[in-house]
């Protein structure tokens, strides 16, 4: 199950890896087409960041200097493979340059340095110079799914890494810093568990749907 959202401009996540990143730059390719101001960010992994088809999507956008940003979100395991292992160039901001796509590597656990790198990609691309690549060095506490024990790496590597770079409590310190008080930030954290409590009610107590929505939105072709 995908979130999904025409609404909000949020075209939802994709069971073929990768396949995002081709949807994103036809996306972007509307928005150059229509000429209607708007910017496509796909994200993706480092594990989809070896994919035939992202690279195709490089080239296309490049050629046409689509409004597209792409995001890698790497969070240095993939499924279950160190990127060390995967790929030959793990340092992914620079998957773009031989289609002369510029790249940033950024802290993702850094909200701040996310938020700065997001605000000079924007620029360049609405400015009609085409696509920038971003890498976003992040780290995931769990494993991929609920059957992943993530044993090819240590708990104390897990644990190093909550401690020093966790981006809430990273955020957490800098908003005291520019003097937010601890009751506002208790306040926001109630507010936040509330709003994610309230959401997995629902999704665990909204009766199922019924049989024919099976069929809803499903083109049925008739030969």
């Amino acid at each position: 199950m995908h979130m999904f959202s025409v609404e909000h401009g949020f075209y939802g996540g994709h069971g073929i890896v990768g396949a995002q990143v081709s949807l994103g730059t036809g996306l972007a390719f509307k928005h150059k087409y229509t000429g209607d101001g708007g910017v496509c960010l796909a994200y993706f992994g480092d594990g989809a960041a070896n994919q035939g088809q992202v690279y195709e999507s490089f080239n296309m956008a490049e050629l046409w200097k689509l409004p597209i940003i792409f995001v890698i979100e790497n969070n240095q395991y993939a499924m279950g493979t160190s990127v060390n292992r995967a790929s030959a160039e793990d340092q992914l901001y620079r998957r773009g340059e031989s289609f002369r796509i510029p790249g940033m590597q950024v802290d993702g656990m850094d909200v701040l340095a996310v938020h700065g790198a997001a605000k000079v990609a924007l620029e360049r691309v609405r400015g009609g110079k085409g696509p920038v690549l971003l890498e976003l060095k992040t780290y995931r506490y769990r494993g991929h799914s609920m059957s992943d024990p993530a044993k090819y790496r240590s708990r104390e590597e897990v644990q190093a890494v909550r401690e020093k770079s966790d981006p809430i409590e990273l955020l957490k310190k800098e908003l005291e810093a520019a003097g937010v008080s601890e009751d506002e930030l208790k306040t926001l954290e109630k507010d936040i568990r509330r709003i994610v409590q309230d959401a997995a009610d629902f999704a665990e107590q909204a009766p199922e749907p019924e049989l024919f929505e099976l069929y809803t939105d499903v083109l049925v072709e008739q030969y």
